[in-house]
């Protein structure tokens, strides 16, 4: 079986880490075929959904290929961690928000890949954690600079030199996910998430001048930021989907 799936129901993509028997651990090919799969589903959906077959999200990085890429040498090793990075980063270079479905495992390279999402809908019961230290590990997914930035350097210390778990509702308090539910109501929580950000008045070019003002804007200074924006709105403003946009509020405006 392929290691990613990926299907298209009308505009929304979904795809799937696809090695349940290995609770979607990272190998090479997974990580290239998950890049892949979101640069052929961002082609043409408008929304992008991420799970885990088997009811697991991902629990990191496959340790049978860690361990071989290993004894090959650094070179290797480096192969994965730079297959894996890319297709993270693709994530905020995609013009359509990129969600992901934890529920199960989201450990290590998993957790990682969340981190790289623009939004997380998570079950209640799931278990997140970078635990790499808990293996006499390092992390290598990003975690290391995207968690502070994320939740602020004293608690991603904690976290990730302690290996500690969250569950679903703590990772929504630590806003590492928008919304946690009970396991049994993902499916329907995931389709609720999903019709609200391609809803009536969306437009793919606004949601992604949008998704890159928000993700640049955190490298700036709140000045720079603002800037920014005011140039990004500007330039939107004066293309035919604002203007589409303006025409129908003020249809809706003048028929109540």
């Amino acid at each position: 079986m392929p290691p990613i799936l990926t299907t298209r129901d009308g505009r929304v993509g979904r795809l799937t880490l696809n090695r349940p028997e290995a609770m979607n651990a990272i190998t090479v090919e997974l990580a290239e075929a998950l890049a892949a799969g979101l640069t052929a589903l961002a082609a043409d959906c408008d929304v992008i959904v991420i799970r885990g077959a088997g009811g697991t999200f991902c629990v990191g990085g496959d340790f049978h290929e860690l361990e071989r890429l290993r004894l090959e040498g650094p070179e290797a090793t480096l192969g994965l961690f730079a297959a894996f990075a890319r297709a993270c980063t693709l994530i905020g270079e995609l013009d359509v928000p990129v969600v992901s479905v934890v529920e199960g495992h989201a450990m290590a390279g998993g957790f990682e890949l969340a981190q790289a999402s623009d939004v997380v809908l998570v079950a209640e019961d799931a278990k997140l954690a970078d635990n790499h230290a808990n293996f006499a590990q390092v992390p290598g997914g990003g975690g290391s600079q995207r968690l502070p930035r994320l939740v602020g350097r004293q608690r991603a210390s904690a976290h990730i030199l302690t290996g500690g778990r969250l569950s679903g509702t703590e990772a929504v308090a630590w806003g590492l996910a928008y919304r946690a539910v009970p396991a049994g109501e993902l499916d329907a929580a995931t389709d609720e998430l999903v019709e609200r950000l391609t809803g009536k008045g969306k437009s793919r070019a606004a949601q992604a001048r949008t998704k890159r003002l928000i993700r640049d804007g955190l490298e700036l200074s709140l000045e720079e930021g603002l800037e920014l924006e005011r140039r990004t709105v500007v330039e939107h403003l004066t293309g035919e989907d604002a203007a589409s946009g303006i025409a129908q509020f003020r249809n809706r405006g003048s028929s109540t």
